[in-house]
């Protein structure tokens, strides 16, 4: 390759003009220089597609075509990297597709297509021997899936533990400090642009649980959508859950968590779920506050890391967007595709595998049972959780607003054991409610 085709720049189009779209124009004016000097080349955005071309998002288009014709920048001759920002489903894959179709590398934030499609997009991209980078799919700007590909490469992963999603945090986090109801803080969170109109993905773990079954993917090889992880969201936590929490030393965090089980024999079988989870309140996991993110990764040879930053945003989530086009690029001006698979093993290497079964899973919990008090009880209660061999470590009878909760520390038990106990105390006729069952999470 000459050095005058060296120096040829590298055409970028974009679909999507909205928030994060307008971060990644902002990064290509602002950081023109030092992205040269590093890649070699220039990246020149050479189209914008949108359906709103009215809207002034405060950055200079000179030089730009945009228009609301996606279809006509995916043919462009001069648009070589495709990065796809609309979010949703169907639209974006049918552009998507159509990019690999016509030779152009992808890149996207999409994390919501990729833990739903991620088998035909990664297949239709190797098929047509082209890129696709979705490293701002996860934790915004911070390179926890580039990790994983390739710093972490030689490690056998063990657990992935992650605070995935901004706007729980956020919420989580008001609610310990003010000791506010859930829905006094969510509004604010609203009011102040952390949490969306309809906060349901953010709230009820979806989000977390879309980025979650990437990194699974990507840390253990394991064929997973987000649909195959059990989820719980932050909902119906109430402020005595975190005045308790303090008081036992933990904090309450919503957790993405992935392990793999590796038998003697080498079997592998993955345990994956969201929920709210007890973590100790010197972990590095529980300093983690407001609308940040941290993922830790423990390797094998490597021990613990720790990824940590903001993890939604214009700016940052734009960071990671241009990042993968400079990843791409560089691949380009060497005249190949990448040696790295994008989800770090290769297609061919990547299966289903079995989930862990309830009866072998095991740790302590936090329960709140809300209760009509009646003399003993605290007794029955702990005597149905002994009858399952779930022991009892510290119990409690505490008031709040009108009415009583047993409140219960446990000690070490199988998850199906505290899940028959469970069944067997809401039959009781005193209890009011669903007991709220927080895990512990000792290993964060």
């Amino acid at each position: 390759m000459s050095g005058q085709d060296e120096q040829k720049p590298i055409g970028v189009g974009l679909i999507g003009f909205g928030t994060i779209g307008t971060g990644v124009v902002k990064v290509l004016r602002d950081n023109a220089e030092v992205i040269e000097q590093r890649l070699g080349s220039r990246l020149r955005l050479v189209r914008i597609a949108d359906l709103d071309l009215d809207t002034d998002r405060g950055v200079d288009l000179s030089g730009i075509v945009f228009d609301a014709d996606a279809s006509a920048l995916i043919a462009d001759p001069d648009v070589q990297i495709v990065i796809e920002l609309i979010g949703g489903y169907d639209v974006p894959r049918k552009f998507i597709l159509e990019a690999f179709a016509a030779g152009k590398h992808v890149v996207t934030a999409n994390k919501a297509l990729l833990a739903l499609h991620g088998r035909e997009i990664f297949g239709a991209a190797a098929s047509a021997s082209v890129e696709v980078a979705f490293e701002a799919a996860v934790g915004g700007g911070i390179p926890v899936l580039r990790s994983l590909r390739e710093g972490l490469a030689a490690n056998q992963i063990e657990t992935v533990l992650g605070i995935l999603n901004g706007t729980t945090n956020y919420v989580l986090t008001e609610m310990e400090s003010t000791g506010e109801d859930f829905d006094v803080v969510l509004k604010r969170a609203q009011e102040l642009g952390y949490a969306e109109a309809d906060p349901t993905f953010d709230v009820e773990g979806i989000d977390a649980a879309h980025k979650l079954a990437l990194m699974t993917t990507m840390a253990f090889g394991a064929e997973i959508t987000f649909e195959d992880i059990p989820t719980t969201g932050i909902r119906g936590l109430l402020p005595i859950d975190f005045e308790l929490a303090a008081q036992f030393g933990y904090r309450i965090k919503l957790l993405g968590i992935a392990k793999c089980h590796r038998s003697e024999d080498g079997q592998e079988r993955i345990e994956a779920r969201v929920q709210p989870t007890l973590v100790r309140d010197s972990s590095l996991l529980a300093k983690v506050d407001g609308a940040m993110n941290a993922v830790l990764v423990i390797g094998n040879a490597v021990g613990p890391t720790l990824y940590y930053g903001a993890g939604a945003g214009e700016m940052p989530t734009a960071s990671a967007v241009v990042g993968d086009l400079m990843e791409i690029a560089r691949e380009i001006r060497r005249g190949g595709s990448g040696p790295v698979p994008p989800l770090s093993y290769f297609p061919e290497q990547i299966g289903p595998k079995p989930f862990v079964p309830d009866a072998e899973l095991s740790g302590r919990h936090y329960l709140r049972i809300s209760v009509k008090d009646q003399p003993g009880l605290l007794g029955r209660v702990t005597s149905l959780l002994g009858d399952e061999a779930v022991a009892v470590e510290t119990a409690m009878v505490r008031s709040a607003n009108g009415s009583d909760s047993i409140i219960l520390l446990t000690g070490v038990a199988a998850e199906d054991g505290m899940q028959r106990a469970i069944v067997r105390i809401v039959e009781l006729d005193e209890v009011t409610e669903m007991p709220r069952v927080i895990r512990i999470e000792e290993e964060a």
